[in-house]
């Protein structure tokens, strides 16, 4: 973070605010002119610039407006004496983040500087943002649709919508959508939805004007005015408050809008990216959505697949996550056996390609050497794997079949031993099975995987909990499965009888 700057002729002034700000590590560099702050600005800038409005030479307000022309980002908090209102005034028409009213309470001028540096900060995150896209990687299928949609998008101002699992990267394809579009040189800005607080995302959104509210002591740019000329991309729209949901249809409808407080009429030109993993249409049938709004953003629709469905990308995004991992921390790159890439590469990665780059910055971190093997990756993403039923082996019950048939065989430790102790006990569960499957395909019912692999899975678990009088962790261990699998399996199958222990 770069430092704080300080100008005043007067040294006791510096001298206290100085100290002020050393209790609260922040870092700080003075001036006593206004000249010497402007020469200062050909090596570097400061995140704040704290300055008196009458110093011998250039004033507070040339220091103002030179800031403001050169880098309209960076707050500014003028100093000046209570007579002074003529100054105050123009100093806010220059651009003032506020005004330090003379003689000052120094608590109330560091609470004051650090609300400009949080905007400071905030204004920086948003300009590297927009700098540093990050690459897209893929080579399935289904992201080749992507890139083929971003590229005919190119020239495009049109609204998207994009839709997908939580952490599959839908951030990343609206700075794409940005980064190849005419608006390119202008701002990339981001606000996810879900994560302000319903109270003040209105403000988050449009801004708001000085004592709009209580605690608003200085006017706001919204999110639209920091995007202008740019792309605003609102993620998680899905959960966006109903009433908010009709000031974002009336800028979408007519590029008009209102800071919290304020009477001005402001123009809103800004391209307007959405992203969900929710399904919207059933969100307009709840009553939760208001369907207007929805075909304002459904204009045209990206859908972004789950890693799972793309499973064949895992070792390349694998590769890149431990590369990029490594550069960050300023070490050789980790590498994956053939072994590991191949147990990743089977792994579903509910939390999709965000999970991913997680393991991989544990990976750089936590394992020992820079061949990783499959014992080096986390305990608990091995175990899981390992007593996972592995496709190959995975049998569903039929549901003619009775559950103590079905589990008979899993008390064998060789698969071909419980075969043959079911054959003798009259018909195995593997010809119930393939009596059952071809029945359903017969008639043509979908998905016959998933229900009979349901079906088995429930009836392995619950004649587990039944052994166990319905404690979880020791049906876990019965089964040779996580703790955590068998808690999901239970949510996932509507099992009842469990207990939590």
């Amino acid at each position: 973070m770069k430092p704080i700057w300080i100008v005043d002729d007067d040294e006791s002034i510096r001298w206290v605010l100085e100290k002020a700000l050393a209790r609260e590590n922040l870092a700080t560099q003075s001036f006593s002119s206004a000249r010497d702050a402007m020469a200062a600005l050909q090596n570097g800038t400061p995140q704040v610039l704290v300055s008196d409005i009458r110093m011998p030479g250039a004033s507070g307000l040339e220091l103002l407006q030179t800031i403001k022309a050169k880098h309209p980002g960076i707050p500014v908090i003028i100093i000046t004496a209570f007579s002074d209102l003529d100054s105050a005034v123009s100093a806010f028409q220059g651009g003032a983040f506020e005004y330090l009213a003379k003689p000052f309470d120094v608590d109330k001028a560091v609470e004051l500087i650090r609300r400009a540096l949080d905007e400071s900060l905030r204004e920086t995150d948003i300009e590297q943002g927009a700098a540093q896209t990050p690459e897209i990687l893929g080579q399935a299928p289904a992201m080749q649709d992507v890139f083929r949609a971003i590229g005919r998008l190119s020239q495009s101002n049109v609204t998207v919508l994009i839709t997908g699992e939580s952490g599959s990267g839908k951030e990343l394809v609206a700075r794409a959508l940005h980064k190849h579009s005419p608006r390119a040189s202008q701002p990339f800005v981001a606000l996810n939805t879900a994560a302000i607080p319903k109270d003040l995302l209105e403000s988050e959104l449009f801004g708001h004007e000085r004592g709009a509210f209580t605690g608003a002591q200085a006017m706001r740019r919204g999110r639209f005015e920091q995007a202008e000329g740019g792309t605003l991309f609102l993620d998680e729209i899905g959960d966006m408050p109903l009433d908010l949901q009709t000031r974002l249809l009336r800028v979408l409808s007519d590029g008009h809008f209102y800071r919290v407080g304020g009477h001005q009429s402001l123009k809103a030109n800004v391209r307007v990216i959405a992203a969900t993993h929710q399904n919207l249409e059933q969100r307009v049938r709840e009553g939760l959505f208001r369907e207007d709004l929805y075909h304002r953003l459904n204009v045209i629709r990206l859908r972004l697949p789950s890693l799972r469905e793309r499973s064949e990308d895992i070792p390349i995004l694998a590769r890149y996550f431990l590369a990029q991992s490594a550069r960050q921390l300023g070490v050789e790159a980790k590498r994956l056996s053939p072994q590991a890439m191949q147990f990743l590469s089977q792994l579903e990665f509910p939390g999709n390609v965000r999970q991913l780059e997680n393991l991989c910055n544990w990976i750089t971190v936590m394992a020992p050497g820079q061949t990783v093997e499959i014992k080096d990756l986390p305990q608990d993403l091995v175990e899981e794997r390992v007593h996972a039923p592995q496709p190959a082996q995975t049998v569903s019950a039929p549901a003619s079949a009775s559950a103590a048939a079905l589990v008979a065989p899993v008390a064998y430790a060789d698969p071909a031993a419980g075969v043959a102790a079911a054959d003798t006990a009259g018909g195995t569960w593997i010809s119930l099975l393939e009596t059952e499957a071809a029945q359903m395909l017969a008639s043509e019912q979908p998905e016959v995987m998933d229900i009979l692999g349901r079906q088995f899975e429930a009836a392995l678990i619950k004649i587990a909990l039944k052994h166990t009088h319905g404690r979880k962790n020791d049906a876990a261990v019965r089964l040779g499965i996580g703790r955590n699998t068998i808690t999901r399996k239970i949510q996932e199958l509507g099992i009842g009888g469990a207990e939590d222990d």
